[in-house]
């Protein structure tokens, strides 16, 4: 697989022909990248390229955060948004742990 790009995400949330989202997306993926990099330690990377897994947790993790870009708390009847982005989720810690190097 090929790194994540905005038009994957925008894609993931059915929105593939949606250019503002995307845009958003690639800002998103960026960052997102650069998160996974830092906590696998570059595990899982081949010439700055994530693999397949990794790249799934990219995309999950920047569709989470286009979805609230605002990063702000809301509430809409009984669903409940809060706020800012809280780290990865369990399943994205899982994938994200088998690539982690951790010192000794």
């Amino acid at each position: 697989m090929t790194a994540p790009t905005g038009a994957d995400v925008a894609a993931f949330l059915g929105a593939a022909d949606d250019t503002e989202l995307t845009a958003l997306a690639d800002e998103h993926v960026a960052v997102v990248t650069t998160m996974v990099r830092a906590y696998t330690r570059g595990g899982g990377f081949a010439a700055g390229t994530p693999n397949d897994e990794l790249a799934a947790v990219i995309t999950t993790a920047t569709a989470r955060l286009v979805a609230n870009p605002e990063q702000v708390g809301y509430s809409v009847g009984s669903v409940r948004q809060d706020a800012g982005f809280k780290g990865f989720s369990l399943a994205e810690t899982f994938v994200l742990n088998r690539y982690r190097r951790r010192s000794a």
